[in-house]
């Protein structure tokens, strides 16, 4: 690598060096419902190893082939999954999860930003013994990556919240359930119970208190603060698609899944016959609206005074991880470690929220830089096993991705999320042996070169 390129980013952006370490998070009142977890790394249960190999058509951690099913045959990247989501998905379903807002700007940066690096391999260094395991608040995990949250994915596949749980389980990585799901997120504990719960929260102490009593009684371990959603953002291509919130039945909708009839009667049908209508099932203590009700607009709003001092309620209370998702500026990375979080996951919100919103990996280092040792992860963007080692280099610790593990799920249940996540882990574990690297702890800046930007 360059001496330019080093002195362009300065140190490397995990050394240890920088703020002091974080506050001590209060303890929770006593009688109130704490996490089943527990934020002591020594006593941390380990993640449990997959269950069944990676189904990408060659597992190289393995050594030997995989059986793929037929319809997913074809899908040989992730990027392979967003057109074969839109042949399968109502327009107006595919939109929702594809779109971004206004002019699709801040998407469009999450892709360039890592088209600016380009890698420096080394050659003859024996990557025999490779390993894609990655280290995350004293737990082992099989993978760099996770799934993000997304909402209403039960929607978009049938019982999509518990297949992407189930699938990431299996796997080996971790997964945030979204709090806009359509499933109870009991059940969601139940069934996979290291996945993580990620919460939209009022400004309304009440009814903040009341939900993460709630996750905590079910037994999540890692509460997931989003804080980049004040007010709903302008998704204009959201209309234009024919998608709204509270979903309207028309015709264009009825057509759309009349000539998609795996997903009309396997995800539609096979919902309202064996669960019945669907409801935002996690906004509250409580069971929220039906996705056809006005009032389910009404429960999304009213988040424009959601401030720091909400935060610290809610480290009041929680005993678990609490880690906060959406952050961008370094200056609110500082706030956030002083308030005692555990964690920070940098994301623009997958480009969803304010359009030219700058891209996470720009500025993945500096918030790195500004927090010291505190766990840093990523989202928005990453779609190669290539990306998920330039985040690492550049200071993540873990990295989430959303859209493909959805489209996945929509396509092929969760034999097609495995296989997603097959693809990209054999990806990384390709790629470490191309780059002469034998762990993520070698995956540094001396690896990467600036090539523009």
């Amino acid at each position: 690598m360059s001496q330019t390129s080093v002195e362009h980013l300065g140190a490397d952006p995990r050394s240890t060096e920088g703020p002091g370490g974080g506050t001590v998070p209060p303890d929770t009142p006593e009688g109130n419902p704490i996490s089943t977890r527990t934020l002591d790394p020594a006593t941390a249960p380990a993640a449990q190893p997959p269950r069944r190999a990676p189904r990408a058509g060659f597992n190289y951690a393995e050594g030997r082939a995989v059986s793929i099913p037929r319809r997913l045959r074809g899908i040989l990247s992730l990027q392979d999954l967003e057109p074969a989501a839109r042949r399968h998905l109502p327009r107006p379903l595919f939109g929702f999860v594809a779109g971004a807002a206004e002019e699709n700007a801040a998407i469009g940066d999450n892709r360039a930003a890592f088209a600016e690096w380009g890698l420096v391999p080394r050659v003859l260094r024996n990557v025999s013994r490779r390993t894609t395991e990655a280290e995350l608040f004293g737990q082992r995990w099989t993978v760099p990556f996770g799934i993000a949250p997304m909402g209403i994915s039960a929607l978009i596949a049938y019982r999509g919240d518990l297949v992407l749980a189930r699938a990431a389980a299996e796997a080996g990585i971790v997964n945030i359930m979204s709090g806009s799901s359509l499933i109870r997120l009991e059940e969601v504990a139940a069934a996979a119970p290291e996945s993580w719960f990620q919460a939209y929260l009022p400004g309304d102490p009440e009814r903040i208190l009341g939900l993460i009593d709630r996750v905590a009684a079910a037994g999540f371990g890692t509460l997931v603060v989003t804080v980049d959603v004040p007010v709903a953002a302008n998704r204009e291509n959201n209309i234009r698609s024919g998608f709204s919130t509270p979903l309207r039945p028309s015709l264009r909708l009825a057509w759309d899944g009349a000539i998609r009839p795996r997903w009309l009667l396997g995800t539609a049908a096979r919902t309202l016959v064996k669960h019945g209508m669907p409801h935002f099932e996690n906004s509250f203590a409580h069971r929220g609206a039906p996705i056809l009700a006005r009032q389910a607009l009404r429960d999304f709003s009213s988040k424009d005074h959601f401030d720091w001092s909400h935060i610290a309620l809610i480290r009041e209370r929680w005993r678990g991880r609490l880690v906060i998702k959406g952050i961008l500026d370094p200056e609110d990375a500082r706030i956030a470690r002083a308030q005692g979080v555990d964690g920070i996951i940098v994301s623009n919100h997958g480009g969803r929220q304010l359009d030219y919103a700058v891209s996470a990996l720009r500025m993945l280092p500096e918030v790195v830089q500004a927090v010291g040792d505190l766990p840093v992860m990523l989202d928005g963007g990453v779609r190669r096993g290539t990306d998920v080692l330039k985040a690492i280099a550049l200071g993540a610790r873990y990295v989430f991705i959303g859209r493909p593990f959805l489209y996945a799920a929509a396509i092929g249940g969760e034999d097609g999320v495995a296989h997603a996540i097959g693809l990209l882990a054999t990806e990384i574990n390709r790629d470490m042996a191309l780059l002469g690297i034998n762990s993520l702890s070698e995956m540094t800046l001396e690896r990467m070169m600036r090539l523009r930007g």
